[in-house]
């Protein structure tokens, strides 16, 4: 224990004269009490400022804070790396990892450089400095900022100005940085991290790309081969005939923990068919990020897409690609025609996870099922056959549904469900706890700034010391306004869902009442129907209380 490194004497001595209390404080003040653990971050922008000294890097953070470390004479336990995140999201496995040992007692105090390696999103920053490392008597120390939240010096008083600019700096570096790649994509330059299939970067010239000798000659044979009326399905079955390797497994880089499938499929047959890029058109700009702060990304409607024509090579004729295009989607329209029956589509495989194609015989005017993923390369053994008719299926499956729904309507009342349901928001303790957090900073800014124009009126400060300050403090308190604002809606949301029920409930009645009823409302009710090559069955409801009468 480190209580033991504290010299007995000396607290012996204490307790005599100043009692028990001072013995703790003289542990705290003890360098060897902290078990301390180092966490350093560099986000993929820091890696590309080659213009700035290398005090950014992991190898240089780690040697600043070891340094530190021993100069205080603290007890080092474990370094916590995540390499190549943002820091306006705590969603990183070394932040996470650092953490759990925080919950398990192992560390008591946490180092990084500055506090834009702890984090830029300043209000989720401000959390773990002033509440969370506070409640868990955890010690946290920013090295260049001078911040200790073991001392009242002046570094911790500038934390809440700190993450502002922090949070600043990372959304203006996100505004100029999006502003410099559109230049670049509206000059036709690739910008992309992977070139399509087919093609590589120009060594001389990264923004252009170049045919790759490996891989563009399966591009154009597969062009060739749809140009020629071969189905999609039948190019894919030549391709693995011919073991050429699949995109994902020629992008996988050695010792890569990223999934990849090594078979080719009609889906990936059909990415290749439809990429404007194999004509020698520079297609991007097709999906953006929802905000600096999120790593998620949405798609974008064509009419947003950045496209500049004859950028490359092109490893099809423009006259041949719209040929296939044409001949792909008229296929498309129709095998989509006929009216779907009604558990197309939500029918799936149990052994590979696609669907369960619904097929119509017509010389012997008969409706099957069987696997799409084995229907479509039969030879290569893909999957199993889950051949079965289908209008018997349907008979089973209704009768079973209407059966549990009927159970549902007699067992459950709209009380108890709401009941459940609220007991199921777990994260509600967690939402108020950081409301709690927010509403008393929003008093503490309110104090600030009234204090900050006493001192102006006093003549404590000149005018645009108070001007700076407060614009500062403003900005705080209206964003931890906001995040309140949303944190609220989510509360409202969960609410809500109680109010849901009842439109459920409906459903279902209207479900049970039903001779026919239609493919929407099954739809509504129905998450998905899992069918082994055994022909077991399992269906999965959208209402989970569903699933358990089930």
């Amino acid at each position: 224990m480190s209580i033991l490194m504290v010299d007995s004497s000396q607290a012996l001595n204490v307790i005599q004269k100043k009692g028990v209390e001072a013995v703790y404080n003289t542990i705290l003040e003890h360098p060897s009490y902290y078990r301390v653990g180092l966490y350093i971050r560099l986000s993929e922008a820091d890696s590309d400022k080659s213009y700035e000294s290398e005090s950014e890097s992991i190898i240089n953070q780690r040697n600043l804070l070891m340094s530190f470390v021993k100069q205080n004479e603290f007890t080092f336990v474990d370094e916590y790396i995540d390499d190549g995140f943002t820091g306006t999201n705590f969603d990183r496995p070394g932040f996470k990892r650092l953490l759990e040992d925080i919950e398990n007692g192992r560390i008591n105090c946490v180092i990084t450089k500055d506090l834009s390696r702890l984090g830029r999103n300043y209000v989720t920053c401000g959390y773990y400095v002033d509440e969370y490392f506070l409640l868990k008597k955890v010690r946290y120390i920013a090295v260049l900022d001078q911040v200790d939240t073991f001392l009242n010096n002046v570094g911790n008083e500038m934390i809440p100005f700190k993450s502002v600019f922090n949070d600043m700096t990372s959304r203006d570096n996100s505004k100029k940085i999006r502003s410099i790649l559109r230049n670049k994509k509206e000059d036709g330059k690739f910008i992309g991290s992977e070139p399509s299939f087919g093609y590589m970067r120009d060594p001389e010239d990264k923004g252009h790309l170049l045919p790759n000798p490996d891989t563009a000659f399966i591009v154009k044979k597969i062009f060739e081969m749809a140009n020629n009326g071969v189905s999609v399905s039948d190019i894919a079955s030549y391709l693995n005939d011919c073991k050429y390797p699949t995109p994902s497994l020629y992008k996988k880089k050695e010792g890569s923990k990223q999934k990849f499938n090594p078979i080719w499929t009609v889906s990936s047959v059909k990415k290749i068919l439809k990429n404007q890029m194999y004509t020698g058109d520079m297609v991007q700009n097709v999906q953006t990020k929802l905000s600096y702060k999120s790593q998620k990304k949405v798609a974008l409607n064509k009419e947003a897409w950045i496209i500049v024509e004859n950028t490359h090579e092109p490893l099809v004729s423009k006259e041949v690609f719209n040929k296939v295009q044409s001949n792909v989607k008229r296929k498309q329209k129709t095998q989509t025609d006929r009216e779907k029956r009604l558990f197309e589509n939500l029918i799936y495989c149990q052994e590979c996870g696609n669907t369960l194609t619904v097929t119509y015989r017509k010389n012997h005017d008969y409706w099957t099922v069987n696997c799409n993923k084995y229907s479509r390369d039969p030879r290569r053994h893909l999957c199993y056959p889950h051949f079965m008719p289908y209008d018997k299926l349907e008979e089973a499956l209704l009768g079973t549904i209407k059966n549990t729904c009927k159970k549902y309507l007699d067992e459950i009342d709209v009380k108890s469900l709401a009941r459940l349901i609220n007991d199921k928001n777990t994260s509600k303790e967690s939402t108020t706890e950081e409301i709690n957090f927010l509403n008393k900073k929003i008093k503490e800014y309110n104090a600030k700034i009234d204090m900050l124009y006493d001192d102006k009126f006093k003549g404590n400060i000149s005018e645009d010391t108070y001007k700076r300050l407060s614009r500062e403090t403003e900005i705080l308190l209206n964003q931890s306004k906001s995040r309140i604002e949303e944190l609220q809606a989510v509360d409202i949301k969960k609410k809500e869902s109680t109010k849901e029920m009842k439109n459920y409930e409906d459903k279902i009645k209207k479900l049970i009442n039903l001779d026919n009823p239609s493919r929407e409302l099954l739809q509504s009710i129905i998450d998905k129907i899992v069918i082994d090559k055994d022909r077991n069955i399992e269906i999965f409801y959208k209402f989970s209380l569903l699933n358990d009468i089930d």
